[in-house]
């Protein structure tokens, strides 16, 4: 330590004395260049850039970010022409919005190759050895149901007025969906198919009406859902089809046994696995609707559930800007999410959520969003499920 602090005072002082000018004593103003992004490029500026190096530019970011579509890009008097685009509406017109925000680019428009144009212009383009990726991290084919109770994604929120778990409650989850292979232009509409695994934990912790607050608890762990399955997605154009089978099991929390002696004797376990089909169409860039029914193949003993239900929704995004100083994409949201359970006697069941949702990338990539909601129809809390409901949200979301 001595030895490393007499280094350290030497370089200081050393530091100090060279700064020093000749005439006063008084140290120089030392003036510490600042490098930009523009200082490594072997251009002045994109706009004096030949239409061959704004083409290896452009190419190279696209291959970064989205590799595994062999996205093809050509470039003549810094007009761009995008080829080979995936087969995915929304996730094509991402690329293209990317495409525009670089800097030099005066248009972009997509044009089809011919077969011979895209043999040749492959051989500069390199082609994944297996017709897939394994592990693509670009996107999910089948985006996420934003105004889903049971949606594994990450999330924060308070609640209040819930007549089950309590009047004021924290809701939390922690979930991902995390794509293992895609396999690409599979079968007649030239669209990717995707196996993934997704995981899912809902807690909830009530902080009113704890009887007799033992040990001056501040709240109690009501109860916990666990969820795990495997999705099958396919997508193109502006469709895209979710088959996945899943388990749910449900669990007490220890808080809650303790206070409520009566449920340690008459403890169930809701416990289930179960597979649905979704379809899910973009409308527009901002309009998007999704169906999908399911079926309940087991289920505990000691908490039957009735194998029929059906879900079914719509996602508005208007007014989205992008945010330059930040580079980032900014749009408010509108969501709504029905469901019918045979469980329920088919009594509706409805979620609102109405927010702000932030991303890199328009429609596509991982977005963090700011929301309120409002839910009416039944519990999604385990032993609760089949007691009615309501309340409303403030809370924090990031993933999908």
């Amino acid at each position: 330590m001595r030895v490393m602090s007499w280094i350290a005072f030497s370089l200081c002082a050393f530091s100090l004395s060279a700064a020093e000018p000749s005439n006063g004593g008084e140290l120089a103003r030392i003036e510490t260049p600042i490098l930009m992004r523009a200082d490594n490029l072997p251009v002045e500026s994109f706009a004096d850039a030949t239409d061959p190096y704004l083409e290896g530019y452009i190419q190279a970011l696209i291959d970064v970010h989205y590799y595994e579509y062999q996205v093809i890009v050509t470039v003549k008097d810094h007009k761009v022409t995008l080829s080979n685009l995936p087969n995915n509406d929304l996730l094509a017109k991402s690329i293209v919005e990317f495409v525009k925000d670089l800097p030099g680019v005066v248009s972009v428009e997509v044009k089809q190759l011919s077969k011979q144009e895209l043999d040749e212009k492959l051989k500069y383009v390199e082609a994944p050895r297996v017709n897939g990726i394994w592990f693509p991290q670009s996107t999910v084919l089948f985006a996420p149901l934003i105004a889903d109770p049971r949606q594994p994604i990450n999330s924060a929120a308070l609640r209040v007025g819930d007549r089950v778990i309590g009047d004021v409650v924290a809701a939390v989850s922690l979930g991902d969906d995390f794509p293992v292979f895609r396999w690409l232009n599979v079968m007649r509409w030239h669209g990717d198919l995707q196996i993934g695994i997704e995981a899912g934990i809902w807690a909830v912790f009530n902080y009113s009406n704890i009887p007799n607050r033992p040990n001056h608890e501040t709240c109690e762990l009501v109860n916990t859902d666990f969820l795990v399955g495997i999705p099958l997605t396919y997508a193109f154009d502006r469709y895209s089809f979710r088959l996945r089978v899943y388990h749910i099991s449900s669990h007490l929390g220890d808080e809650f046994l303790c206070n409520h002696r009566r449920y340690v004797k008459h403890r169930k376990n809701p416990s289930m696995e179960a597979i649905d089909f979704f379809t899910s169409y973009q409308f527009s860039s901002h309009l998007r609707g999704y169906f999908g029914p399911g079926v309940v193949f087991h289920s505990d003993p000691s908490f039957r559930i009735k194998p029929l239900y059906v879900q079914y929704g719509a996602e508005l995004r208007i007014l989205g800007q992008k945010l330059y100083y930040h580079r980032l994409y900014g749009t408010p949201f509108f969501a709504i999410h029905l469901e019918n359970w045979q469980q329920r006697h088919w009594d509706l069941d409805m979620t609102f959520k109405l927010g702000y949702e932030i991303s890199k990338l328009q429609g596509v990539g991982r977005k963090m969003r700011v929301y309120i909601d409002y839910h009416h129809g039944f519990s999604y809390e385990g032993q609760f499920f089949n007691e009615r409901t309501q309340y409303g949200e403030f809370g924090f979301s990031w993933g999908f």
